[in-house]
């Protein structure tokens, strides 16, 4: 059981550094001996779910994608059912998404009935600093892992609206984590508002959002969507504890 656990704990760093990590770099992250770490990755490697590059660096090996893609469509399939009650109450795009390293990915969505209305493609990876799925995300973490995550992926501004400044995010983000929800105002897409929920008890980080055209997703009606976002939120965390 203990060697499951660390080579779990080795295959999350290596997707948290979002690229390669050296045997001293997943040593000095996860605590264990270099022995340890080299036979561990060894077993990684030749199973398929780590790869040694030339570089002598690990990283993550391709049965890996088979299994998260596998997950996720196992997970959005679960999840469908009650982002639709929030398009069918709310009457705007809802969407799911988890941490993936230092940005978010999105794996269900219940689209508006609208003409006009947002659409984000499941398996999109987006930053989390101009997005509500993931300043809500960043509202669950210290200061430290923001920093840290800013560090690797940066801030760099997908509108005029975009927080550029890493007081600004951390910031916002508790606003956020003191309020309970999160809010994109036209800071991914110009025109567009959304507000954002943390998952609770979710096994991974997630976030639950409902987005549509700013005229539509007022402020107003984010005093009657965080509610519903709120219940909904708790069904899927239920759920994906296995309660």
């Amino acid at each position: 059981m203990q060697s499951v656990e660390r080579a779990l704990d080795l295959l999350e760093i290596l997707a948290e550094v979002g690229g390669d990590a050296g045997l001293s770099e997943l040593s000095e992250r996860s605590g264990l001996p270099l022995p340890t770490i080299h036979r561990l990755m060894r077993t990684l490697v030749a199973r398929g779910y780590a790869r040694r590059l030339p570089s002598r660096r690990y990283a993550l090996g391709a049965r890996m994608i088979r299994l998260g893609e596998s997950a996720g469509r196992q997970l959005g399939a679960g999840a469908r059912r009650h982002l639709a009650r929030v398009a069918r109450e709310l009457g705007e795009t809802a969407n799911l998404a988890m941490l993936d390293g230092e940005m978010a990915v999105y794996v269900a969505q219940a689209a508006s009935s609208h003409s006009m209305r947002m659409f984000t493609e499941v398996g999109r990876r987006v930053h989390l600093h101009s997005t509500g799925v993931g300043k809500a995300l960043l509202s669950e973490l210290p200061a430290a892992a923001v920093r840290d995550i800013v560090a690797r992926a940066g801030l760099a501004p997908a509108t005029d609206r975009t927080l550029t400044d890493l007081d600004a995010l951390l910031a916002a983000a508790a606003e956020a984590r003191e309020r309970g929800y999160a809010v994109d105002d036209g800071e991914q897409e110009i025109g567009v508002r959304c507000f954002a929920v943390v998952v609770p008890g979710a096994p991974v980080p997630t976030a639950l959002s409902v987005s549509g055209p700013a005229a539509r997703v007022s402020f107003e009606f984010g005093d009657r969507a965080v509610p519903v976002l709120h219940e909904v939120a708790q069904d899927i965390g239920a759920e994906l504890a296995g309660d």
